[in-house]
């Protein structure tokens, strides 16, 4: 089921060192250059930019294809640290009710899949994520361990995240980095097992989950006032 979710969300936090450089011939012997900087960015918090944020779950359909959704709405913070980045962490949570299949046929799906047979979103509105460890894995990724919290039931995964790109504050925007992130899980570890196959067939809806994450982290223009946390 957000790509059930994920949330977080959530994504994090590899503003790492980039790659250094190839090691300098001399008649000699070769001499190792300098490593290249750390990316020019802002330390501390950030909140996610919703417009560049997009949460997909995929759940394999019979064996005929991958269904997918995503939800519309997340809400997250990232507290970042550039120069060590296993010091960061993220909290996300995402709305349930925000769940979008555009299924057609069937009218009233989405809220079929909000139900209590599914994702119980009336007793448990909110998908969460919050990160407990981060662990540099090359030059700008990183798995982003973490508790994940789906229908009230409490679970470790794992995002792996790749930073994309980022900048300090300019004339036209604050800070802003990006990231895209993967994970995945089995639903019934979360009490969400109607339709998964019996054993040996694909009739039915997988019981694995991918999730597929991409989004945006800004920080105001500094002020002199720090930006508050999630």
């Amino acid at each position: 089921m957000r790509r059930s979710l994920t949330a977080l969300p959530v994504l994090i936090l590899l503003a790492a060192c980039q790659p250094g450089g190839k090691p300098a011939e001399t008649p000699k012997a070769e001499t190792a250059a300098p490593a290249a900087p750390a990316p020019d960015l802002l330390p501390g918090a950030y909140r996610i930019d919703p417009d560049h944020t997009t949460i997909l779950f995929r759940v394999d359909h019979i064996g005929m294809s991958n269904f997918t959704g995503q939800f519309r709405k997340v809400d997250a913070s990232l507290v970042l640290d550039p120069k060590n980045p296993e010091a960061s962490s993220i909290v996300a949570d995402i709305d349930v009710a925000s769940l979008s299949t555009n299924v057609q046929v069937s009218p009233g799906f989405d809220a079929t899949l909000t139900g209590p047979e599914w994702l119980d979103g009336g007793a448990h509105p909110k998908i969460t994520f919050k990160s407990t460890k981060v662990t540099k894995t090359g030059p700008d990724t990183a798995d982003v361990a973490g508790d994940f919290t789906l229908k009230g039931v409490t679970r470790p995964v794992v995002l792996k995240a790749r930073f994309n790109s980022g900048y300090k504050p300019n004339a036209m925007d604050g800070a802003r980095i990006g990231f895209s992130a993967t994970t995945s899980f089995k639903r019934s570890d979360f009490g969400i097992s109607y339709g998964v196959p019996a054993p040996g067939t694909k009739m039915g809806v997988s019981d694995e989950v991918q999730v597929i994450i991409e989004t945006e982290f800004t920080q105001g223009k500094p002020t002199g006032e720090p930006m508050p946390a999630h």
